[in-house]
């Protein structure tokens, strides 16, 4: 699926950009971009394409009728059927096998396992669908009179599998009325390459040093070679998933749509708490809004909100106790910043401010790297000294040699450099021809580079896919 999905975006973007913009009028362009959307999504899951049509059906009715009554307890009827048959389903394919080893381990019985297969990008497109209800319910956003319409809000191929997470509210007009200007497809095409770079030329091959570090024997590593190939791992998540993350933002806007922005360079965040406003910022917001301002937010049982909103966020990642820990990991950091941390941490210099969060967050990706919680114990062990090879000046100089040009690549890519040179490049009135001309040379070589990339590299893995 990963490599399919590379290829289609890649190889068959053409022809879908093509039979839309040929099409005559928005209802036509709205029905060949779902077409593209289902087509794209069975490539790789042929039989759960029916799941996602299931669950924007039961949505649109739901929705609707929410809506239609909204604020009344007929509507809230509608809104808990809703809610109960998606986070059913969900809890079905993604946390049915959990549930049932860990009934057999505390019970001490044989419950059979149906080993069910999880259904891609259900954790994006359930939680956009529930927007939707509970928008609708609580009176913020039309009801869709189209099921055309909505099924290409829930399918729509660019942010189907790994998000950015769009709410109904984001794009409710934009479903019935768009428009696409020239400039609108340099800039989507333009993102497009941005992050098909961060994936296919930055990603990929900090994965395979993550993989070379962390995976195999971990006691026969020394404790620099596993905290170097966390470090990898950190930038291997970050430019994956904004990579992802740029290159649906990008197809959207090529086809008239605006979606929400999900990182604001997160590693030069200066608190945790910093850092999850500008980490897949989508997730937060939702979880902000939908769990814990009604829980309360800040108003009422602060800590208790916190502990909740963190263990959930972290249960969504994965059926896994290692992604609890993740979630409860983070809960306690925010809950000791908002206690005293914050006001502590005004005290120091920026730099160590940034190195406090960068230091956390990629500690705290050990517990996301390994499943199994007997090799994250390992890890750690390794880490901090306790087990693992010995240690030589003569390892760590080697590694800082062979590697150093690549972190550098890492660092400078992760942080605001781009936005830096953009503005300096404006206060030299340069002509706007030249501008558009370099950043189009520029913008076709990295799309040489990253389509080379592609074809010679089979190590293509989309590590959001599978949450």
């Amino acid at each position: 699926m990963v490599f399919s999905s590379l290829v289609f975006l890649v190889r068959f973007l053409p022809i879908t950009a093509l039979l839309y913009f040929i099409a005559p009028n928005i209802k036509i362009k709205n029905l060949v971009l779902i077409a593209a959307s289902l087509f794209f999504y069975a490539w790789g899951e042929p039989v759960w394409v029916i799941l996602l049509i299931l669950s924007s059906l039961i949505d649109f009715i739901c929705g609707g009728f929410a809506g239609k009554y909204h604020n009344t307890k007929k509507g809230k009827m509608f809104l808990v059927t809703s809610l109960v048959l998606n986070l059913g389903m969900l809890a079905l394919f993604k946390y049915g096998n959990f549930f049932v080893d860990n009934l057999n381990a505390i019970l001490n019985i044989h419950m059979p396992n149906p080993r069910i297969s999880l259904p891609i990008g259900i954790s994006f497109y359930t939680m956009q669908t529930i927007t939707y209800t509970i928008d609708a319910y609580r009176g913020k956003v039309k009801v869709q009179k189209s099921f055309t319409n909505f099924l290409l809000f829930v399918s729509m191929f660019p942010q189907l599998v790994a998000g950015p997470i769009v709410r109904y509210e984001d794009i409710e007009t934009q479903l019935a009325d768009r428009k696409v200007s020239m400039e609108d497809m340099y800039a989507g095409v333009v993102r497009f390459i941005r992050g098909l770079a961060k994936k296919t030329l930055i990603a990929n091959y900090a994965g395979f040093l993550a993989v070379k570090f962390l995976d195999g024997d971990l006691l026969s590593q020394s404790s620099p070679l596993v905290w170097f190939g966390l470090l990898c791992y950190t930038f291997q998540i970050y430019f994956d998933f904004s990579g992802y993350s740029d290159m649906a933002i990008g197809l959207g806007r090529m086809f008239g749509f605006r979606f929400p922005e999900n990182f604001n360079h997160p590693y030069v965040s200066q608190s945790i708490t910093e850092f999850w406003r500008r980490w897949h910022m989508t997730l937060s917001r939702f979880f902000r809004d939908y769990v814990y301002i009604p829980m309360g937010g800040n108003r009422r049982l602060q800590y208790r909100n916190i502990l909740v909103v963190w263990m959930l966020t972290g249960f969504w990642h994965g059926a896994s106790w290692n992604f609890v820990i993740w979630g409860l990991y983070f809960a306690v950091i925010l809950v000791l910043e908002k206690t005293f941390l914050l006001k502590a941490l005004e005290k120091v210099p920026k730099g160590v401010r940034i190195a406090y969060s960068f230091f956390l967050v990629m500690f705290g990706f050990n517990f996301f790297y390994f499943v199994d919680f007997n090799r994250n114990i390992d890890a750690l062990k390794v880490m901090f000294g306790f087990a693992g090879a010995a240690f030589t000046l003569s390892e760590a100089a080697q590694l800082l040699v062979n590697y150093l040009p690549f972190i550098a690549v890492c660092v400078i890519c992760a942080i605001p450099a781009r936005e830096f040179v953009l503005e300096r490049l404006k206060r030299l009135n340069l002509p706007n021809g030249v501008v558009l001309t370099g950043a189009t040379v520029c913008a076709a070589a990295v799309l040489i580079f990253c389509t080379a990339s592609i074809v010679s590299n089979s190590y293509n893995p989309f590590i959001y896919f599978r949450f």
